[in-house]
């Protein structure tokens, strides 16, 4: 239980400094935009850079972690969106999000974090491949299923341009490949002293403030939404993703107990923020999208504590 009082303790303690700030308008909807914006192009990718050029190809790319935690995704996806077809009866796009929303974990700003509490910056590769995943696989299927919705079938070209478009301007999935770039043209050079520096003062504000702006987007958000939507979306996310994860480690993709809790664990974060990016950029399931981020988060003091408790990763 020491690493829920030492790590998960902390992390969500930062989480509720950030909607304590937010309820008691200490910090407004402007300086919660403004967190994010420097979380996601400043704080962020000089983790993602160095995490990536410190590291080979396959210390990065490990085939069973991928199958077992984009399988146990992919999984989820398919029954959200089936799930949400039976319950509700809603048209496609609509599935799209109520799958998105049960598997999108949130690797980045949670994620990322919790690996630099828990196991440090040289730990970080597990976090890292997950949030390339999510980034390039996850909101690049939703993308391309909304575009072809909204076009009846004639925009697949177009969603492809999209989603193509929006992965050379992400700045993670940039300092992503920059660093794997670094690692394959400049293998055994080490990264300039001074570039080390940057990427070490700028990383450490990352896991912080990207928790406390966290909470403040929590701050805003209310439960007006569908609670038992909400409710079911949030244990897919929370107690079946990780529990399919697991069970893919067990029988077909088969880990050394590192990779394998790290994969369980970043299975059973919270919905993403990046489906609410997506859900305004369509103008279809905001209010549903903000109640399951919502929802999770909170739910995820007590899933995934008991998620570190039993799978975190030995040092």
């Amino acid at each position: 239980m020491s690493v829920v009082f030492n790590v998960a303790l902390p992390v969500f303690a930062i989480i509720l400094a950030g909607v304590l700030s937010g309820k008691a308008k200490l910090l407004g909807p402007a300086s919660s935009e403004a967190l994010n914006k420097f979380v996601y192009w400043m704080a962020l990718p000089p983790v993602l850079f160095l995490g990536t050029a410190k590291r080979s190809l396959s210390e990065i790319f490990n085939g069973p972690f991928i199958g077992a935690f984009l399988g146990s995704m992919l999984a989820v996806y398919a029954l959200g969106a089936l799930l949400g077809w039976l319950i509700h009866r809603e048209r496609t796009q609509i599935q799209c999000m109520q799958g998105l929303n049960a598997c999108f974990s949130n690797t980045g700003y949670m994620g990322i974090p919790l690996f630099l509490a828990a196991f440090g910056p040289d730990r970080l590769a597990p976090a890292i491949l997950a949030t390339v995943i999510m980034s390039a696989i996850m909101v690049g299927i939703a993308v391309i299923w909304l575009e072809f919705a909204n076009s009846q079938g004639g925009g697949i070209g177009k969603a492809l341009r999209d989603v193509g478009r929006a992965l050379v301007k992400n700045p993670l999935i940039i300092s992503t490949a920059l660093g794997l770039a670094w690692s394959v043209f400049l293998s055994g050079v080490p990264v300039p002293r001074p570039i080390a520096i940057y990427c070490d003062l700028m990383g450490a504000s990352a896991g912080p403030c990207a928790l406390f702006a966290i909470g403040l987007f929590l701050a805003t958000q209310s439960l007006k939404a569908n609670l038992l939507e909400v409710g079911w979306i949030s244990a897919l996310k929370l107690v079946v993703q990780p529990a399919l994860a697991w069970f893919l480690i067990q029988t077909l993709f088969p880990l050394d107990p590192f990779w394998a809790g790290s994969a369980i664990i970043l299975a059973g974060l919270p919905t993403g923020a990046l489906t609410f990016v997506v859900a305004s950029q369509y103008r279809i399931y905001v209010e549903r999208t903000s109640a399951a981020i919502l929802m999770s988060t909170i739910a995820s003091v007590v899933t995934l504590s008991f998620l570190l408790a039993t799978y975190a990763p030995p040092l």
